[in-house]
């Protein structure tokens, strides 16, 4: 699958000139990492002040939406179990932590 794939997986992505892909020089590897490995990515987030008043300041809440690609013979209920266990878990400052799938 990968050979079939081949440059067109990274040449599809309008990057700056000189940048380079992760795994561009290895097709296996870059196809493995798009298809069949985990990934977790944020997708959105609210709650987060505009870069020109940003500051290392306390807010009252912060939202984070995540897309996680999960291997193929993974258990999506027991992945999401795991991901919950990992974010509420030892939260620092005591911070309240809730998830909605």
């Amino acid at each position: 699958m990968a050979a079939m794939s081949g440059n067109g997986m990274y040449e599809k992505y309008n990057v700056h000139e000189g940048v380079k892909c992760m795994s561009e020089n290895g097709i296996d590897e870059m196809y493995l990492n798009n298809t069949w490995r985990a990934n977790m990515s944020i997708t959105g987030a609210a709650g987060l002040p505009e870069i020109k008043t940003a500051g290392n300041v306390c807010r009252p809440s912060t939202s984070m939406r995540l897309s996680i690609r999960l291997p193929p013979k993974v258990n999506p209920d027991d992945a999401y179990k795991t991901v919950i266990d990992l974010l509420t878990t030892d939260v620092p400052y005591n911070a309240k932590v809730t998830c909605t799938p």
